[in-house]
């Protein structure tokens, strides 16, 4: 079973330039599955029902989400009636929408989680003790993919090792920026700190870099707006075994538009 999973995409740039990646790489990998964390997809911040619709033409689906899940209201009209979306499962049980999400490929059930770190970013349940309790509620599916949505590089591998040879991947999100350590944990766990970003290059994690920088210095509040220019794409491609769900590879698959 083939994999590919698109790291955050950023504004209206990240979903046309994932658009435009994916219809050249899927005929040339030709996956079973393709994932994507879709929180900062629309104007940076958030999730619409319109931008959601392009992902899944574009081939997307699975969007998982992160700390930026409610930041387009629109998005209680629709979460609770599209099993495809993914909030971080680690939010209170009351929350709208789904933790997790099981689909089935080949023939095989997948089961793909979300949860977000708390170290600077959050004040939400412990993200192990939600993984837990959602891989006791479905022993039989050995097809697991979690989308560990934090701040520090600590948590993403806190999560990678608690879970080496229980899940089939722990992938990273919200950094941005794509770490070089991809690998398959002892027990056939594939894993990665950060998968990256999928959008504007040229501003500073997706955004205008000097509203950014203009907030670095003044410490004043700035509102962001997503970058023009270039534009880069970052996934990973991750092969599982058929039938113990086991990682057997997996690599980056980067693409950088040159700077304008």
């Amino acid at each position: 079973m083939k994999v590919i999973f698109l790291g955050d995409i950023v504004g209206e740039p990240g979903c046309r330039f994932a658009a435009e990646t994916l219809s050249e790489i899927l005929p040339l990998h030709q996956p079973d599955l393709v994932i994507a964390n879709g929180e900062n997809a629309t104007k940076g911040r958030g999730l619409s029902q319109k931008t959601v619709e392009s992902l899944y033409d574009a081939g997307v689906e699975i969007v998982t989400m992160g700390n930026h899940t409610w930041d387009q209201r629109e998005i209680l009209r629709f979460i609770d009636s599209d099993e495809r979306i993914v909030r971080p499962a680690n939010y209170p049980v009351d929350t709208p929408g789904r933790g997790y999400t099981i689909c089935k490929v080949n023939q095989r059930k997948v089961l793909i989680i979300n949860v977000m770190g708390r170290t600077f970013l959050s004040q939400l349940d412990c993200p192990f003790n939600a993984v837990e309790r959602i891989l006791a509620e479905h022993s039989d599916i050995c097809h697991v993919i979690i989308d560990m949505h934090a701040e520090v590089t600590s948590e993403k591998l806190g999560m990678g090792w608690a879970f080496a040879g229980k899940v089939s991947a722990v992938l990273g999100t919200h950094t941005h920026v794509p770490t070089a350590d991809a690998t398959i944990l002892p027990g056939g766990t594939a894993y990665i700190t950060d998968v990256g970003m999928v959008g504007p290059r040229d501003g500073i994690l997706g955004m205008n870099r000097t509203q950014v920088i203009q907030r670095m210095r003044t410490q004043m509040p700035t509102r962001f707006e997503v970058a023009d220019g270039a534009n880069q794409f970052c996934a990973v491609l991750f092969e599982l075994d058929d039938e113990t769900g086991r990682a057997k590879h997996i690599e980056s698959l980067n693409r950088f538009e040159p700077h304008q």
